[in-house]
C-alpha cells in the first residue's frame, strides 16, 4: 500500500514530500490510518544527525494516534474504526526474558523502533509523519475514548517516558517530587505526579512558566537560575525527575535530595554526567536513568491519563509548516508539544 509522507533525505536537510510503500498486511498486522503525530525532541536529534545511527532518507514520528483502517486475519483485539496509537516500538523478539517480562524496550535481539531502524526482515522502518502505518497487533495501543487523539499522541512517547520512573521509584503519594524543566516531558510529569498524590515542585530556568506550572498541578516553583532558590531546598525531595537535555550541575541537584533519594535523568544531554562521590555517599543517594516503558506499562499509562483527565498541551501544525515548527521546538518556543495534522500530508 502506498501512502504520502514527509521525509528528510540527508541529516539536517529540509522535509520533502514522498510516497512510502507500506507492506501488505500479514495475519497479525494492523493498518493505522494516522490522524495526528507528535513532534518529539528525539525527532530533532535524529533528523539533525546528532545521533550517529540515523538511517536516511528518514520519515520520523513515534507519537502516533489514529484509527484502525484494516486488520489481518489473526487480529482479535482491534476492529476497523477503533481509536489506536503507536509508540516508539513496532517489534521485538517476544521470547527473551525482557520481552516476556513486559520490558520489550530492552529486547536482547534488539527492539525494532518505529522509524530509523531495521525490522528483522532487514527493511528500514518509517514513522508517523505519514498518512498510514502497518504495525503488528501487540505494538498497537487502544486509546481510551476520554482522550482526544491530538493531545493523546504525545503520551505514546513523552507520556510513558515520565510515567515509568514515577511508577518505578514510587509510590509517590505523599512524597516530595521535583520536576526539572517544564517542557514537553516536564509538563506531563507535573500533571502525573500531582495526580498520583505527590507534593510537586517545578524547577524552571526562570519565572516565566510559574503560572503554567501551578496550573499543571505544582504546589511550588523554583527558579533554577537562582542559586538561593536551590540552596533553600536542600534535603527536600524524595525524587527529582530531570527532563532537560542540557547538562546540570549535578552536585547542586543531588543536594536537593533527602537521604535515600534519587534523581532520574530522562533528558539526554550531550556529554557525560559527573558529580563528586560524596554527593552520593553522604546520603545514600542515587543517579538513575529511564527510557520509555514496555507495552503493558504504556497501556496502563493511557488508562491512568484517561481516568485523571491528563493530556498534553498541544499546538497542531500541518505539513506545510513543519520546518518552522522544528525551529520553534529547537528554540523552546512551544507550549508544550507540536502535533502534526497528518491529513495535511500529501495535500
Amino acid at each position: 500500500m502506498r501512502t504520502p509522507a514527509l521525509a528528510v533525505d540527508v541529516a539536517g536537510g529540509p522535509f520533502v514530500p514522498v510516497t512510502l510503500t507500506r507492506r501488505d498486511l500479514r495475519p497479525d498486522d494492523v493498518r493505522v490510518d494516522i490522524a495526528f503525530t507528535g513532534i518529539c525532541h528525539s525527532d530533532l536529534h535524529r533528523v539533525h544527525g546528532d545521533w550517529a545511527n540515523g538511517i536516511f532518507p528518514m520519515v520520523p514520528g513515534h507519537e502516533i494516534c489514529g484509527v484502525v483502517g484494516a486488520v489481518g486475519e489473526d487480529v482479535s483485539a482491534y476492529r476497523v474504526g477503533d481509536r489506536v496509537g503507536v509508540g516508539v516500538m513496532v517489534d521485538s523478539c517476544g521470547t527473551c526474558a525482557y520481552c516476556l517480562d513486559g520490558s520489550q524496550q530492552f529486547c536482547v535481539e534488539g527492539v525494532v523502533e518505529t522509524y530509523s531502524s531495521r525490522g528483522y526482515d532487514g527493511a528500514v522502518t518509517h514513522g508517523g509523519y505519514s498518512r498510514s502505518i502497518v504495525v503488528r497487533e501487540p505494538f498497537v495501543h487502544g486509546i481510551p475514548d476520554a482522550l482526544d487523539l491530538s493531545s493523546a499522541a504525545p503520551l505514546l512517547c513523552a507520556g510513558v517516558t515520565v510515567y515509568s520512573p514515577l511508577r518505578r521509584w514510587g509510590p509517590v503519594a505523599g512524597r516530595n517530587v521535583a520536576v526539572v524543566g517544564i517542557g514537553g516531558l516536564g509538563h506531563l510529569a507535573v500533571r502525573m505526579a500531582a495526580a498520583m498524590g505527590a507534593e510537586v515542585t517545578a524547577i524552571s530556568r526562570g519565572p516565566g512558566k510559574r503560572a503554567d506550572a501551578r496550573r499543571l498541578g505544582a504546589a511550588d516553583v523554583l527558579a533554577a537560575d537562582a542559586k538561593s532558590a536551590l540552596g533553600g531546598s536542600r534535603s527536600r525531595f524524595d525524587l527529582v525527575l530531570n527532563t532537560v537535555s542540557a547538562p546540570l550541575p549535578m552536585d547542586d541537584y543531588l543536594a536537593l535530595l533527602r537521604p535515600g533519594g534519587v534523581i532520574v535523568n530522562i533528558g539526554a544531554p550531550v556529554g557525560p554526567i559527573s558529580c563528586e562521590p560524596f554527593s552520593l555517599i553522604s546520603g545514600n543517594k542515587v543517579i538513575a536513568g529511564s527510557m520509555i516503558g514496555g507495552l503493558a506499562e504504556t497501556q496502563d499509562m493511557l488508562r491512568f491519563c484517561a481516568e485523571h483527565g491528563i493530556c498534553a498541551d498541544v499546538e497542531v501544525t500541518d505539513a506545510r509548516t513543519i520546518d518552522s515548527a522544528y525551529r520553534r521546538v529547537r528554540d523552546g518556543d512551544v507550549r508544550y508539544r507540536f502535533v502534526i495534522d497528518t491529513t495535511t500530508i500529501g495535500e
